[in-house]
């Protein structure tokens, strides 16, 4: 930890001696565990060099109520200099006269919805954590219900949203106006399976199994009757059969039918982190060193991804509270039958690390800047 600390240190020199401005950026949400994962993130990245994010409230949340992000998230009270940061009403025109260069949005998918294009129109770029710009089809993003007050203007933007993956979409994020972050299980299962789908060994029509587990905060923090301790504790269960909106991601992103692949999703009893197990048939027999090839070509350049080598696969105690997704593989004897574990933590990699791993390609930064 000291050792990442001196790293921190000297790059934040490096961009102060080079005359670099700091970027002002700006959350909306962060009452939520994202929007906190996001605060902490960016108080101590070292490309702020101490300037911080401008902190903002969901619609109606904080009118007339004066609060502060170390009251709303108390374990950041000790995160920097000043001893509080405000957490201020919504406001176009503050974000305008800040020069705000990218926006942060941690809200609901019907209200990034309606502020994205606003946002967009006011020259501010947006990484979107909601589901609300992930999906180009029509009939995948139906399952949000999205309903737009120009759908013109909403269709253009849709069209140019790019997919916040940058193991996936690196170049087109570096230009992008509009950076959907992909959603928590669905990064999970998409790098355990870009490698395969994008080289054609799988067998789609035997068809592809996801079987994903994800801790209680994966959520969100409103507290319903399945999330609740007396529920939730104790307990594995199966939800969204045949119904989770994360399923249009993995359509879109791996070019697979519907019929092709069957996701479904579990609460794990514990309060972060995503495992899951991915069970393909090969088209012909294989050997271990050729799948290890392809995951470790395709990932080449990503170092938010760890490979594990064979026979060893991850675990979430392993990944939680970093921003990594680790992967690892076992191949049966036949060659033909592989299994992929997947493991990352729905509030980093699945959520607000992703967010400012995006904002790093965005500004021509290291790709792991503040993230290590």
């Amino acid at each position: 930890m000291a050792n990442q600390g001196v790293e921190r240190s000297t790059e934040a020199a490096k961009l102060k001696a080079a005359g670099a401005l700091v970027p002002q950026v700006a959350i909306a949400g962060v009452s939520g565990y994202a929007g906190g994962e996001l605060a902490r993130l960016l108080l101590r990245h070292p490309g702020m060099q101490g300037s911080a994010p401008i902190f903002l409230g969901r619609a109606g949340e904080t009118s007339g109520v004066t609060t502060t992000i170390e009251e709303i998230h108390p374990h950041l009270a000790m995160i920097a200099a000043r001893p509080s940061h405000a957490v201020e009403p919504f406001n176009w025109d503050r974000l305008v006269d800040a020069g705000t260069k990218i926006l942060f949005m941690a809200t609901p998918h019907e209200q990034s919805r309606e502020w994205v294009p606003e946002a967009i129109a006011r020259g501010i770029r947006v990484v979107d954590l909601s589901g609300a710009w992930r999906l180009k089809e029509d009939a995948n993003r139906a399952v949000y219900k999205l309903t737009d007050a120009d759908a013109s203007v909403a269709a253009k933007l849709q069209a140019e949203a790019v997919f916040g993956s940058p193991e996936l979409h690196r170049e087109e994020i570096r230009t992008a106006r509009l950076v959907a972050n992909p959603g928590c299980y669905s990064t999970s299962v998409i790098l355990a399976l870009a490698p395969l789908t994008r080289a054609g060994v799988i067998d789609l029509d035997r068809g592809i199994i996801c079987d994903a587990k994800s801790g209680v905060s994966g959520a969100g923090k409103a507290p319903t009757s399945k999330t609740h301790f007396m529920s939730a504790a104790d307990n594995l269960s199966a939800y969204a059969v045949f119904g989770h909106r994360h399923t249009g991601e993995l359509l879109e992103q791996l070019h697979v039918a519907a019929d092709q692949i069957q996701f479904t999703p579990h609460l794990l009893p514990i309060p972060r982190g995503i495992l899951s197990t991915i069970y393909v048939r090969l088209k012909k027999k294989t050997a271990v060193e050729e799948i290890s090839g392809l995951f470790s070509d395709f990932y080449e350049s990503s170092p938010m991804v760890r490979l594990h080598a064979t026979p060893q696969l991850p675990q979430i105690q392993h990944i939680v509270r970093t921003n990594f997704c680790d992967i690892g593989f076992t191949l049966a004897e036949d060659g033909q039958r592989l299994v992929i574990v997947s493991c990352l933590d729905n509030l980093l990699k699945g959520a607000a690390g992703q967010a400012v791993q995006n904002m790093n390609v965005m500004l021509g930064w290291k790709e792991e800047e503040g993230l290590l």
